[in-house]
């Protein structure tokens, strides 16, 4: 009788993943020159600074983890890396909606760090330096004149203002049908009144590049 093969194998938790979505809006604001060059590039373009240090706020118009509802909750994060985008290694720190629940706040985290794979699942190639997720106060406003502001208890105060295109009417200066991972249509904007103090660091992204872009984030 042939002897039974006891190495115990990796279970394969992708079948443990619910169907998610996460439909709304991202803002972005990072150390650049305006524009960042890594949106046209798709992170393999270096930074006009040769490193990448940046945060961003997403806010959940209609989105659910499973059977956990997201509409109304935002999370920010706080990125740091070290060169090229595309070449990983980032540090990443998670600011989680202080009026998300427990599932809520655990939806969010998996699919903020990639663990529910999907549209965010690159970040766990990327990230190589998770600083963990907390809760925070956190407010992401669009005001009528299109200045996004986000904040994030104190570690986050973010206000970008979209650039002015030639014909006011059609909005703002934008980049259609890019394969970016955010979404096709990404609108440039610049840094008004922008600061992140957190994890020793202190960054202003006064007058420095933004953007803005509607999401539909989904998985797994």
């Amino acid at each position: 009788m042939a002897k039974k093969d006891k190495k115990s194998k990796k279970k394969d938790t992708s079948s443990d993943i619910p169907k998610w979505e996460f439909n709304g809006e991202l803002a972005m604001n990072c150390n650049c020159d305006v524009f960042c060059p890594c949106v046209i590039s798709l992170g393999v373009a270096r930074p006009t600074q040769g490193y990448c240090q940046t945060w961003f706020g997403v806010k959940c118009d209609d989105g659910f983890y499973g059977n956990t509802d997201l509409a109304g909750l935002s999370v920010g994060f706080m990125v740091d890396i070290p060169g090229r985008m595309g070449e990983g290694n980032w540090t990443v720190a998670l600011y989680i909606d202080e009026l998300a629940d427990e599932k809520q706040f655990n939806a969010l985290e998996m699919i903020m760090t990639g663990s529910a794979k999907g549209t965010t699942g690159l970040f766990q190639m990327l990230v190589g330096n998770y600083l963990g997720a907390r809760r925070e106060p956190t407010s992401f406003t669009i005001a009528d004149d299109g200045i996004r502001t986000f904040t994030a208890g104190r570690a986050i105060f973010g206000q970008i203002k979209p650039l002015q295109g030639a014909d006011p009417s059609k909005g703002g200066v934008t980049i259609n049908n890019t394969p970016y991972w955010m979404g096709p249509v990404v609108t440039t904007a610049v840094g008004l009144k922008s600061k992140v103090r957190d994890f020793g660091r202190t960054w202003n992204f006064d007058g420095n590049s933004a953007e803005i872009c509607q999401i539909e984030w989904a998985g797994p």
